[in-house]
């Protein structure tokens, strides 16, 4: 039942004050309006209270906000208007490079879309010459009574979400106008049952002709074709989700550019989850009219990894995740059908708990930059609450013995970014060995994120993983890393081509770790050397002449061997899990139960607590002192819904109505004056208030327990009684 509009109760029932308890009728508060309108109200009758919005924190984020507060010192503005910026600064660079990242993996098939546009275009005017009365007749043109067929792009989103798919389709558009092409893009609505084949037509019209006529005429789009400006280009239509669209009245539009294809060469390109979508939308007459091509959009799982890759695994942004929330993150990406949209979501809302979290975060954007000038201003005009905050944190209290001043503070952050760094470049170099697998970067950063696989030494920051070079070298694998130890097992049966290439990538990747990059380049020296013999993978190479202490007891390895035997010396050296780094928390959000929350939730017992709870927000000095007394000055919504709480599950409105009443007129219960609360001069019932007015916040708060799915409203059996439909927290 919707919420019916408040009416004031007839003048009768509220003259007089005394006789409003015995003659109060529910129906005349809560049940429809009278046709009339109110002229006038009475002077002085009602006062409109302010409505004061509640914070968006869960109550138990007061209370950990309190405890931060408490730590870290007073409130400063400024420090927050420094956290926003840095927030509105990260995100901005972290979309653009989603952006950038998503339309750089479909460039190729853009291209390959874009040739067979032209070859499409050229073949349908490749027909016999038309004189000028033909191209600018009204009417469409026949060859031989058979129309020609329309080139069509099947492109297949492989049961990727519509949602994804979107941007996708656009930047296509973008990208075939920019080389010269008519791009009108058609969506769903415009091809519905309700509007008919008038409704698309009218809407490429409007895309295509400058000042066109609100007329579905196919004519006025055929002499604007057939302006020289216009001329000599194809007209590509693209339709993002042809699922989505009406069949029928999709066959009909396609039945009708087919008559005039000969005279208006249009191109089809639509968005099919499965080469049999055509088949099972469109009649078998009008798929005969499509001449269809294959093109297939890169999958959910390949843009994931270029995703991650250019955000997660680079440390360019000044923020990342642990280890916890990179597999809440995968989960769900995974549990909604692989929906980069819902990742990116998830990535947002991970930051924004991070910068309104965390009192040093708006150190993060300067952390990686090497002009470490700003870093450096910021760290020394940091207050003592903030410092003493810093070396407090849980990370910085298992690093060396320091001074805990100013410079320690930038040096820590100076030696963070460097450790990111070869972090990263050990994760890109084990990519480009999954690959071979099929192993995706994110199930990688996951394992590669998981502070449980390393052991800590605190007094010279060195990881130490589970493996064993001496085992490695000998083929004797211990597979307790998990997906790690796979991929260094995998180096060892990598054919010889497929190892001079994996060499070429890993030289890329560490160009910036000097100890890693010259062993790698010292061994793609022996391999390329040696390219020439059949019997390379048997030849044995000299331990010595490599300096790493994983060949300490051998005296020879195969080619393969050392390159895994390497990889073992990155991941043991420089693969430290992001949560055993010093100074972490200041660019690593860890608080996956806050995410889960946002995300996921349950609003319905949010609101329950929020109202249960509202004096911990409010903050009022009558109401924080009298936590479990319900006070005049709360919230009328809040003071119902605990008066509630006393009842089952009906609610006699008598009854409620009553102790609403008692609760609004009492002023006894206060442990503190009204005239100190920031709300009594807007919220205090005087004892001159009419019962009208009383009426009136009752029905307002029994309203909005009603929009906020906690109460139902009075049946027509049950006049007299509201039914609970949220119990419990």
């Amino acid at each position: 039942m919707s919420p019916s509009p408040i009416s004031m109760p007839p003048s009768s029932l509220v003259a007089d004050d005394t006789t409003g308890d015995s003659v109060l009728q529910p129906f005349f508060v809560l049940h429809k309006a009278l046709p009339q309108k109110c002229e006038r109200k009475a002077a002085g009758s009602t006062r409109t209270r302010r409505k004061i919005d509640l914070p968006p924190s869960s109550p138990k984020s007061p209370e950990k906000s309190d405890a931060v507060a408490s730590s870290v010192g007073p409130n400063d503005t400024n420090y927050e208007r420094l956290r926003l910026e840095a927030f509105n600064m990260t995100w901005s660079k972290i979309d653009t490079t989603i952006k950038e990242i998503l339309t750089r993996v479909h460039r190729s098939l853009f291209a390959e879309v874009h040739q067979w546009a032209l070859e499409s275009f050229l073949a349908l005017k490749s027909g016999e010459p038309r004189n000028a009365f033909e191209i600018q007749s009204p009417y469409p043109l026949l060859d031989d009574v058979i129309c020609k067929q329309i080139p069509t792009a099947m492109i297949l989103t492989k049961n990727a979400e519509f949602v994804d798919d979107m941007l996708t389709f656009q930047e296509l558009g973008e990208h075939l106008k920019s080389k010269g092409c008519h791009i009108a893009n058609l969506s769903a609505m415009d091809f519905c049952a309700k509007d008919g084949i008038a409704g698309c037509l009218r809407s490429l019209l409007r895309q295509l002709v400058m000042d066109a006529p609100d007329l579905a005429d196919m004519s006025v789009l055929s002499s604007w074709y057939c302006e020289p400006e216009n001329y000599d280009h194809p007209v590509i239509i693209v339709i993002d989700d042809m699922e989505r669209c009406c069949g029928a009245i999709l066959a009909d539009f396609i039945r009708l550019l087919s008559e005039w294809v000969m005279k208006l060469p249009v191109i089809f390109i639509m968005g099919v989850a499965t080469t049999d979508t055509a088949k099972k939308l469109l009649p078998s007459d009008a798929l005969q009219h499509l001449q269809s091509s294959k093109f297939t959009l890169g999958s959910p799982l390949e843009r994931m990894n270029a995703l991650v890759e250019a955000v997660l695994v680079k440390p360019s942004f000044g923020f990342n995740i642990g280890h916890n929330v990179a597999v809440f993150m995968r989960n769900y990406f995974l549990g909604h059908d692989g929906t980069i949209t819902s990742f990116v979501r998830a990535l947002k809302l991970a930051c924004v708990k991070h910068f309104s979290m965390e009192p040093l975060s708006f150190l993060g954007i300067d952390i990686l930059d090497e002009n470490q000038v700003f870093l450096h201003g910021k760290c020394d005009a940091l207050p003592d609450s903030l410092l003493k905050y810093a070396f407090n944190l849980p990370s910085s209290k298992r690093g060396k013995d320091c001074t805990n001043s100013r410079d320690d503070l930038e040096e820590g952050l100076s030696d963070l970014r460097k450790l990111l760094k070869a972090w990263s470049s050990v994760i890109l170099c084990l990519y480009e060995v999954g690959k071979h697998n099929k192993i995706q970067l994110l199930d990688i950063f996951c394992e590669a994120t998981d502070p449980t696989l390393s052991s800590l030494d605190p007094s010279n920051h060195k990881l130490e993983r589970s493996f064993n070079g001496q085992n490695l070298a000998e083929g004797r694998l211990d597979f307790k890393g998990g997906l790690i130890s796979q991929l260094i097992h995998t180096v060892r049966e990598l054919p010889l081509s497929s190892l001079i290439k994996l060499l070429d990538l890993w030289s890329i990747h560490t160009e910036e770790l000097c100890e890693v990059h010259g062993e790698v380049r010292e061994l793609q020296s022996v391999v390329k050397s040696s390219n020439n013999g059949n019997n390379l993978k048997e030849r044995q190479i000299d331990c010595h002449r490599m300096s790493m202490s994983l060949c300490a007891g051998r005296t020879s390895l195969s080619v393969n061997g050392k390159a895994a035997a390497l990889l073992d010396y990155m991941v043991r050296k420089f693969l430290m899990p992001i949560e055993c780094l010093c100074f972490h928390e200041i660019i690593c959000f860890r608080n996956v139960d806050i995410l889960q929350s946002a995300l996921i939730g349950n609003p319905r017992r949010n609101i329950q607590i929020d109202l249960m709870k509202s004096t911990t927000y409010m903050k009022c000095s009558c109401c924080c002192s009298t936590e479990n007394v319900l006070s005049p000055t709360m919230h009328d919504t809040s003071v119902m819904y605990n008066l509630a709480q006393e009842h089952g599950d009906l609610i006699s409105l008598q009854d409620w109505y009553h102790s609403f009443k008692s609760t609004v007129l009492s002023t006894n219960k206060l442990k503190c004056p009204l005239q100190h609360s920031p709300m009594s001069k807007k919220v205090k019932s005087s004892p001159s208030e009419s019962e009208a007015s009383i009426q009136a916040r009752f029905c307002r708060a029994v309203i909005e327990l009603q929009i906020a799915g906690l109460i139902r409203m009075p049946s027509k059996k049950r006049p007299d009684f509201v039914q609970r439909v949220a119990f419990g927290l």
